[in-house]
């Protein structure tokens, strides 16, 4: 790995984004090191965004690789590089609009009545109580819930935008509850270790275990967008 992908990588690890986020964000970038064969921070933006439309254009590549490449981009030049934030652009998915399937307020009981231990609960029950997706939830930190306000600060949701989202009285007992037989210290549904926040695969596989424990067939965990 260059001394600029190192730097990137450490980037994303302090920021506690997801190991396959940070592989997919390297592979992007190493796509591009290899279309030019130059050092990447020797690129113009508008040579990056060349290489955005050549890979729709040319290599014909699936409209999913395309937005990743474009906010690894934005990334790199953005948050490494400490350049002005670029505006690489692709085209809009051209992807019919549905609906998501969503539980019933009985079935998410019986959702969380099935989790396996106290941490899988309150993932779930923040998942829906507050109505985050999953990559919202694993990101939470201690000091993005306010108590006395009734609110969690989600940071970098949908967009990449701040906002604040209500937290219920159930869902705040639910949390202390939860705090008081973990202890998290910085990320509130840390990884094995605790220095770094649950992945985002892990959150969706005790979702799915539980799902199937309490009979559940539809319905799916919302997903980072």
């Amino acid at each position: 790995m260059t001394e600029l992908r190192t730097r990137m990588d450490n980037d994303m690890l302090v920021r506690g984004m997801a190991d396959r986020t940070r592989e997919a964000y390297l592979a992007a970038v190493a796509r591009l090191a290899l279309h030019y064969h130059r050092a990447l921070d020797r690129l113009s933006p508008q040579e990056v965004q060349a290489y955005l439309v050549h890979m729709l254009r040319e290599e014909h590549l699936a409209w999913s690789t395309c937005n990743i490449a474009a906010h690894t981009f934005r990334f790199l030049y953005h948050t490494t590089l400490g350049r002005p934030a670029p505006a690489f652009t692709i085209p809009a998915a051209k992807q019919p609009q549905t609906l998501p399937e969503i539980l019933s307020p009985a079935e998410v009981r019986r959702l969380l009545e099935h989790t396996a231990t106290r941490k899988q609960r309150a993932v779930l029950a923040t998942t829906y109580a507050a109505g985050l997706r999953v990559s919202e939830v694993v990101r939470l930190q201690l000091q993005d819930i306010d108590g006395e306000g009734m609110s969690l600060r989600v940071e970098q949701g949908k967009g990449t935008k701040d906002r604040d989202t209500l937290l219920s009285p159930r869902l705040l007992e639910e949390l202390r509850a939860y705090w008081r037989e973990y202890r998290p210290a910085r990320w509130l549904f840390p990884a094995r270790g605790g220095q770094q926040p649950m992945d985002t695969s892990t959150a969706q596989k005790l979702y799915y275990a539980a799902k199937q424990r309490a009979g559940i067939t539809r319905g799916e965990m919302r997903c980072q967008e």
